[in-house]
């Protein structure tokens, strides 16, 4: 089951990946005018291609609840980084890049990250904490996630804000995703059909905010940040909203401290590199 947990994740992290590069490819082409705005979304919608990365990521969901379901959150969320390495084969060859020593580097943590943690994952035993506890840690990461709506306009709309808030909304996205998995597996569809709502509205608010971080900065700057907050923000409030049984993992749990380290020092190293940020950003060929 870990192993079907794995491979589902690696599934979702290749169509969320693409996905993102097709989307952000059509709105770098939009108006800076539309930032923020839902008219934005609703041109993208009319662009086949941004519409083919939609729906890439919309599909990504099945394999990702199926990855939730089957093995511990604490590696789903790293393997979902994993799609990285897709985009840098891409990237390598559609902008001829030489892949140097940093991206053998990211490669390399990314890869054994993982492989740490899936060695040092404890049984798949997770339960969820109190309501209130949850309801507590999804607005803390949803709120962040709205705030540019609502400065929209004035001194506080700064383009880190916006970066920040795709990283946030998209995190909360992968916690409500996490907690309908759980709803559907044991059967209390009512809540399932709750956090899919909220899974849905906050995916729109930062596909927003995130398609306005790229008409606003460098795919350099913007692909690391936004992918480091969405991947590990939920891994360290996971305490917070899901009890796990650590005593059946591993040497107390520090293979999995150590493969988070490695992982996230490899997604920040790749994330950065051009090839894999542009072909992100949309920005092959502009």
């Amino acid at each position: 089951m870990l192993l079907l947990g794995l491979a589902s994740a690696l599934v979702a992290s290749a169509l969320f990946n693409v996905g993102l590069a097709l989307q952000a490819l059509e709105a770098r082409a939009t108006p800076k005018s539309l930032s923020l705005r839902f008219s934005l979304l609703v041109r993208l919608l009319r662009r086949p291609r941004w519409l083919i990365g939609w729906l890439l990521g919309i599909v990504g969901i099945g394999p990702q609840v199926l990855a939730l379901a089957t093995a511990p959150f604490v590696l789903v969320q790293p393997a979902l980084a994993v799609g990285l390495l897709l985009l840098l084969v891409i990237g390598s060859r559609t902008l001829g890049e030489r892949v140097g020593i940093h991206e053998w580097i990211g490669v390399v943590s990314i890869v054994a990250g993982v492989a740490l943690i899936a060695v040092g994952a404890p049984a798949h035993t997770e339960t969820h904490r109190s309501i209130p506890a949850i309801a507590a840690v999804v607005a803390a990461l949803s709120i962040p996630g709205l705030v540019p709506f609502a400065v929209r306009g004035t001194r506080f709309d700064s383009a880190l804000l916006v970066m920040v808030a795709s990283g946030t909304g998209f995190a909360a996205t992968n916690v409500a995703t996490k907690l309908m998995s759980d709803d559907i597996g044991s059967r209390y569809f009512v809540g399932a059909v709750i956090w899919a709502a909220v899974g849905l509205g906050m995916g729109i608010a930062a596909t927003l905010t995130g398609m306005t971080a790229f008409q606003r900065r460098p795919a350099t700057v913007v692909v690391p940040l936004t992918t480091a907050v969405q991947t590990f923000l939920p891994i360290l409030m996971e305490p917070l909203f899901l009890r796990e049984d650590w005593t059946s993992a591993p040497l107390a749990g520090a293979p999995i401290v150590a493969g988070l380290l490695v992982a996230g020092v490899g997604t920040t190293l790749l994330a950065r590199t051009r090839a894999v940020s542009e072909l992100a950003s949309g920005g092959v060929g502009q």
